[in-house]
């Protein structure tokens, strides 16, 4: 390698000048090369990354790191196309792999390249590659855009669905089988106009972590009786004030939603009619003379890229709800078209005692 005639302090000015994918690309080359990387000014660059991102498409795989708010690329896996002649093999740790090199969007972009049945392995060899040289100071992310291919088990993969059917008919049967052959899921984000049936109530659906969804009815998804995660953001376009207080009681009750911490629910069309849900679910009151504290908690899921808030939406309110079973409460706030609620870890007693 050419790279390695030069004294050290050039090499690191080489290097200094590279793209992250051409990094990548030069540490496949061999041991050496990715000695060096790793024992170069390089790792600085490194350190402010926090986050890998596959994103799954249509044309591919895209290993991808987000850089001051913005996706950079590094890596596409895409089965081989046999039209092109310009493959050449690189050692990914315990597998050889076929690279070309694409030029897209004013910018070159290693590819690699698999036959159908090898997808699997190929992916498997990168992500390796990826623990191996990041370890486990980085959070490594898949998100796939459509529910074609269940998303694959790996270490440390936290795995993510980005779905929008505003256009085509959610093809229910599959959308199941693919939840349920990928690992339970961090995070949902769906737009949902067509549902025509409903989730199994025992889906892994509902055992996601973090669910935002837009739905025409508050039952497709049904997330206000099965949700089992821990924070969700749900508009609704038809509104039904009997599912929210069936909610709310249901965790009043203690027969649902022991995870829960934060949800919004969100109406497009109407307002909430607050003092007729207040009283249907049997809330309290807090002394007007007193300040309420405010319920905030980090979020379960936020795009690392995108996402510079890492809390949810506070809630200060003077209205709240106890369970039965520990008495642990729940703030409650009813404005407009919008209904938050978010659990404490504190008793009423305890709560209370905040604001003496």
């Amino acid at each position: 390698m050419q790279l390695f005639k030069y004294p050290y302090l050039v090499q690191n000015e080489i290097l200094d000048n590279m793209k992250f994918s051409d990094l990548f690309m030069f540490s496949f080359v061999s041991k050496r090369m990715k000695k060096l990387i790793e024992s170069s000014s390089q790792m600085q660059r490194f350190k402010i990354i926090n986050a890998i991102k596959y994103d799954h498409l249509d044309e591919g795989t895209f290993v991808c790191i987000p850089v001051h708010g913005f996706p950079d690329n590094v890596i596409q896996i895409a089965e081989r196309d046999d039209t092109e002649n310009d493959y050449f093999q690189l050692n990914v740790p315990g597998k050889m792999i076929d690279f070309r090199i694409s030029y897209e969007d004013n910018k070159y972009l290693p590819v690699a390249s698999y036959q159908p049945d090898e997808r699997e392995t190929l992916v498997a060899s990168i992500h390796d590659y990826l623990l191996d040289f990041f370890g486990d100071s980085v959070e490594y992310y898949w998100h796939a855009h459509d529910y074609e291919t269940p998303i694959p088990h790996l270490q440390n993969l936290i795995a993510c669905l980005e779905l929008n059917t505003s256009e085509d008919i959610l093809d229910m049967e599959n959308l199941e089988n693919f939840i349920s052959l990928s690992p339970v899921l961090k995070s949902i984000d769906m737009y949902i106009s067509n549902v025509t049936a409903p989730f199994s109530q025992g889906s892994k659906f509902y055992q996601t972590e973090y669910i935002q969804t837009c739905q025409e009815e508050p039952n497709l998804p049904d997330i206000l009786h099965h949700f089992q995660g821990r924070q969700a953001s749900v508009e609704i376009v038809r509104y039904n004030i009997g599912h929210v207080i069936e909610f709310v009681n249901a965790w009043k009750s203690g027969e649902a939603f022991d995870k829960l911490e934060h949800i919004i629910i969100e109406i497009i069309l109407g307002r909430y009619r607050e003092n007729e849900i207040l009283h249907a679910i049997g809330a309290k009151h807090i002394d007007s003379a007193k300040k309420p504290p405010t319920h905030v908690l980090p979020k379960v899921y936020r795009d690392m890229a995108f996402d510079k808030d890492p809390n949810t939406d506070p809630i200060t309110s003077y209205t709240y709800v106890v369970r039965e079973t520990d008495n642990r409460m729940a703030s409650v706030l009813v404005q407009g078209r919008r209904f938050d609620f978010g659990v404490w870890d504190k008793t009423e007693e305890e709560f209370l005692r905040m604001m003496e």
